[in-house]
């Protein structure tokens, strides 16, 4: 935990690429977080690459199609070699847009791939993971499956997403594991005992998401219930109200400090975890400015000693997901 600004790239894992410091997170232009303009999403898209960032994350089943086919008009006429690709796979989802599902058989794992590809509208997808565990399927045969689309050329990088830390080693025995990606935070701080030290064992990066904890952190609330947050624990009930007493102690450290909250939260996970990649989820050109900010802000070891007196461990109450959904998450066994 230094003072020194962030490098200007760093790698993903000891067998991944470059990518700078911070990456962009797709999923709220595709309606996870209400409406979205498709028009802005591009041009914050094209900011985020113009700014330096190289690495995209999205998911086959954002939007069912939509994000990958968004990020195949954002990248119209760029060079491609300066842009990386992460995508998870494997969410079902019927024509109402419910989730019913995961499948990661060997044989859906190359279907997926052959229609993100498509959507994409690129010949290889720089790191693919599984989005969840599927209980019926051994993840040794997922990721064997990654790893001949792979020997194909059609993946470069196999990548992992809420899993454990034994889950982590056996996939790991079977091809090498750029990063895992995993909701970390101020308010989500459980990987920090079983899993970042596996990873660090290991060579593994981490891509972050969920770091300004769906917005809670800075402030933002669901405005109606085609806002997913709405349904989310933390920011509903009597959880709801202790937070945003919380989030009220976040701000004022946060202008004392000369920063917005979300550059704070954002500071504050690049000084707990320098080797490690957050995923900035900004819908708008003005969201992505004010992310990126925090880059040149960086905490010092006061800073994060006196943040973390004023939200210790376990502070924040509810969960991060909702009950059912939490059920599946290998990351929380």
């Amino acid at each position: 935990m230094s003072q020194e600004k962030a490098p200007r790239t760093i790698p993903l894992g000891k067998t991944g690429p470059q990518v700078y410091p911070v990456a962009l997170g797709c999923m709220a232009f595709s309606g996870m977080y209400g409406t979205a303009n498709d028009e802005e999403s591009i041009a914050t898209i094209h900011a985020a690459l113009d700014r330096g960032i190289t690495l995209l994350d999205t998911g086959d089943f954002y939007g069912m199609g939509h994000n990958e086919m968004l990020i195949q008009r954002a990248l119209e006429g760029r060079n491609r070699n300066h842009v990386q690709i992460s995508v998870k796979f494997g969410g079902m989802r019927a024509p109402d847009g419910s989730f019913i599902g995961v499948d990661m058989r060997p044989a859906a794992v190359k279907n997926f791939a052959a229609y993100s590809l498509k959507r994409l509208g690129v010949e290889v997808i720089d790191v693919y993971r599984p989005a969840r565990l599927d209980p019926n399927v051994p993840i040794e045969d997922t990721v064997g499956a990654i790893a001949e689309l792979i020997q194909q050329g059609y993946v470069r990088h196999v990548g992992l997403s809420e899993v454990g830390a034994e889950t982590v080693r056996r996939a790991h025995a079977v091809h090498p594991i750029v990063d895992l990606q995993i909701e970390y935070s101020l308010a989500s701080r459980g990987p920090e005992e079983k899993i970042f030290p596996v990873l660090q064992e290991l060579g593994i990066s981490s891509t972050l998401y969920g770091i300004l904890s769906r917005g809670l952190l800075s402030g933002r609330k669901p405005k109606d219930a085609s806002d997913f947050r709405a349904h989310l624990p933390r920011f509903s009930g009597e959880d709801g109200a202790h937070n945003e007493q919380i989030v009220a102690r976040l701000r004022a450290f946060a202008e004392a400090s000369g920063r917005t909250p979300s550059q704070l939260a954002i500071a504050w996970v690049i000084a707990k975890q320098p080797t490690f990649v957050p995923l900035v989820g900004a819908r708008t050109r003005a969201q992505l400015d004010d992310a990126l900010a925090a880059l040149d802000k960086p905490l010092t070891a006061g800073d994060v000693r006196a943040l973390e007196a004023i939200v210790p461990v376990g502070t924040f109450r509810g969960d991060r997901y909702a009950t059912a959904q939490m059920a599946h998450l290998d990351s929380e066994r």
